[in-house]
């Protein structure tokens, strides 16, 4: 009886110690970038890291591409993040802008199928005035536009040559452009204003719209050289939205806000790399020099804000590798990882050795009783 009370004591301990050593449950996929909830910017933050990562000539973490691949639905294109990649996507739940970054990232890392579907099912989904909204069938936003814009590129397509009733992605572009003579002219508006309402500037769409009408996605490498911007509405449509944007800046204190005292970070380092994709090299640096200065609250532990400081500093050549630094501690790399894990055998076979140990005494304990 001793014996038996013995041995499932030794027993207990060991259950006690193994629940102890057990890794903690996951509260996100492994390969994820950031900890934060994926359930609405999953795959967009795991692309513009992706990105980022890759201009920076930076290895991702084991799985991370494969990961994003993975949220790839049946057609093509991609939801903001599927929980289970074994369920069928509802067609629904689809949306632009995920599919957009998902394929300008996968191309980068060489995922050239998966991204020329992605592409193709944006051509699907293309509004007949030749643009694109966040959902299939909703208005032409210059946001989504500059996103599809970016992934057909990347995917190696003719861009003029994705139309719908001979309607181009830069027509609608075009369509989104406050003309010249108007107050705020040259820039973007988000949508058309529905009735007779005037269009709105929107410092985000002009940087979008601007990139897009360069034929760029979220990577810019800097110009060689700086082409200083036109006076306003002079030249293309992407050099007068150009010169509204430096016009804003410089009246804004070098950077957009969305509201007072409110620094717009996101907005102002899109400005970064669409300046850029333009040539105006010099103003761009004005801007990222004062974005470098200021953001790294708004980029803490922050996947999609890191990714934006690396490539707004790709984008103006500046050598900084501190966003890179900081978003690849995010993942750690598989070699860390591993480090961990067998850490955990460790105290797994201690335990076993304990309870071998525990056992043997008490067998042999039992033993010298009877005899």
């Amino acid at each position: 009886m001793l014996l038996r009370r013995t041995a499932a004591a030794a027993l207990a301990a060991f259950s006690a110690l193994a629940i102890a050593a057990s890794p903690a449950p996951a509260t996100r996929p492994a390969a994820l970038y950031g900890t934060a909830d994926p359930t609405y910017d999953g795959v967009w933050r795991q692309s513009y890291a992706l990105l980022a990562l890759h201009a920076a000539d930076t290895p991702p973490a084991e799985g991370a591409v494969a990961w994003l691949a993975g949220q790839q639905c049946a057609d093509g294109g991609f939801a903001s993040y599927r929980a289970d990649p074994t369920v069928p996507c509802d067609a629904g739940a689809e949306d632009t802008n995920a599919t957009g970054i998902a394929v300008q990232a996968l191309a980068a890392h060489g995922e050239d199928f998966a991204a020329k579907r992605g592409a193709d099912w944006l051509a699907k989904v293309q509004n007949p005035d030749g643009g694109w909204s966040y959902n299939p069938g909703g208005t032409t936003d210059a946001d989504s536009t500059g996103v599809a814009v970016g992934a057909l590129k990347a995917a190696g397509t003719d861009v003029k040559s994705v139309t719908t009733d001979g309607m181009s992605p830069y027509d609608a572009l075009r369509s989104l452009q406050i003309p010249c003579g108007h107050q705020d002219g040259g820039a973007f508006s988000y949508q058309r204003p529905g009735g007779a309402g005037a269009p709105a500037a929107n410092a985000k769409a002009t940087a979008d719209a601007v990139r897009a009408a360069e034929g760029a996605g979220f990577v810019v490498e800097a110009p060689a050289q700086d082409m200083p911007p036109r006076p306003a509405c002079e030249g293309s449509a992407a050099d007068a939205g150009a010169a509204w944007l430096v016009r804003q800046l410089g009246a804004g204190g070098g950077y957009f806000s969305s509201g007072p005292q409110a620094p717009d970070f996101g907005t102002t380092a899109d400005a970064v790399v669409a300046l850029a994709a333009g040539g105006h090299l010099d103003a761009a640096r004005d801007t990222y020099n004062w974005l470098a200065g200021r953001a790294e609250g708004w980029s803490q532990d922050n996947p999609a804000a890191l990714a934006q400081l690396a490539l707004a500093a790709y984008a103006t050549d500046n050598p900084t590798r501190d966003p890179i630094t900081r978003l690849s501690a995010l993942l750690p790399p598989p070699r860390q990882r591993a480090e961990s894990s067998g850490g955990d055998s460790a105290w797994w076979l201690a335990g076993a050795g304990l309870v071998a140990v525990l056992c043997l005494g008490v067998l042999l304990a039992g033993r010298k009783t009877r005899i």
